[in-house]
């Protein structure tokens, strides 16, 4: 029975200890984003898309002054003693595009010990009390990795294109890839390289592959770097080989004359630059003291929410018709709406 006691006991502290802090204050709320790395578009529509649910949240007289900004680079440290900046400032919530998994966990404690909703976005990270609220990343690559194997037949030479090198989201992805990839032995991954998310830098690494490997039938890269590997294959000449896209307007725009010219066929997986604003509206209804509901976090502190679409040759031309007339560097975005975002609650 003692043995009994101890074991309730314990399991309590240790529910304890990941149960993310739960908040109750009354509104005006203020609200701080802290960016990591900046060098790519995404991030630009991620702090607009902030920026509109915060707008939306301002009319209501739920939120005061303007969502402060924090561009820290890709330097952890830098981005520490942003946080740390924003914590001495007392925002009542700051959102985390995180530069590391790891090492943002002891200043978020600190955060979370004055009272602050810390939610982190895009990708996880392991502290305990803060929220993560993002897509499932290696589920994002799974989806595109599993097309690419089933185009392939199974078997073939492959090249990888991974994201910006020890970033939590572009391993995570690279995960989903190794998962699928590892069910097909017939698939050969030739090498992995790294295109940092940016289409200049993906043409030019692709154009390396092509010239150092030969045959090449398949290839998988991060978004950001889809473009410029396409741009390279077609400069290159020769046969294409079957290639996972992106569902960005750049991209697409090229899928969309390469699909009437000669019936090319990809996939683009949207990665929402929107979830920051989501994590805007989980943190509002935690300002307001509710509750997840049961069994609704991963591991305890994750969210996941939903993937907006998957963009294939079957559902290309719908979606092509509604963005087709924004600039190249847009992603096919979508965030929760306030009723989505409640559901998640009791």
């Amino acid at each position: 029975m003692r043995k009994f006691k101890v074991f309730v006991v314990l399991t309590l502290v240790a529910l304890l200890l990941v149960a993310p802090a739960v908040s109750a204050k009354n509104p005006p709320y203020t609200v701080a984003l802290s960016n990591g790395f900046v060098g790519s578009e995404w991030r630009i529509q991620m702090v607009e898309a902030a920026q509109v649910v915060f707008d939306e949240y301002k009319e209501k007289g739920l939120v005061t002054g303007e969502l402060y900004v924090n561009h820290a680079g890709p330097d952890v440290t830098a981005q520490i003693a942003a946080i740390r900046n924003m914590i001495n400032r007392g925002f009542d919530v700051i959102i985390i595009n995180p530069n590391s998994q790891t090492a943002l966990n002891p200043v978020i404690e600190e955060a979370v010990e004055q009272g602050i909703i810390v939610i982190v976005v895009d990708q996880e990270v392991t502290a305990p009390n803060a929220i993560n609220v993002v897509i499932d990343q290696a589920q994002w690559a799974r989806f595109s990795a599993q097309w690419l194997a089933n185009q392939l037949g199974g078997e073939g030479n492959v090249v990888v294109l991974n994201g910006l090198a020890g970033h939590p989201a572009s391993e995570d992805r690279f995960r989903g890839v190794q998962d699928v990839f590892g069910q097909y032995p017939g698939i050969n991954v030739l090498t992995v390289a790294y295109a940092d998310w940016d289409q200049a830098t993906g043409q030019q690494v692709m154009s390396n592959l092509l010239a150092t490997y030969p045959s090449i039938d398949g290839v998988w890269s991060q978004d950001g770097s889809c473009e410029g590997a396409l741009r390279a294959v077609l400069a290159a000449g020769g046969e294409m080989p079957i290639m996972v896209g992106e569902a960005r307007v750049g991209f697409m725009r090229q899928w969309a004359e390469l699909k009437e010219k000669t019936g090319f066929s990809s996939i683009g997986v949207a990665n929402p630059p929107g979830v920051a604003a989501s994590g805007l509206r989980i943190a509002m209804n935690l300002l307001q003291g509710k509750e997840f509901k049961d069994g609704i976090l991963a591991r305890g502190n994750t969210l996941y929410v939903p993937i907006p679409v998957i963009v294939t040759n079957d559902n290309f031309d719908a979606i092509w018709e509604q963005y087709k007339d924004l600039p190249d560097a847009y992603s096919i975005d979508g965030w929760l709406s306030e009723e989505e975002a409640l559901a998640f609650f009791k």
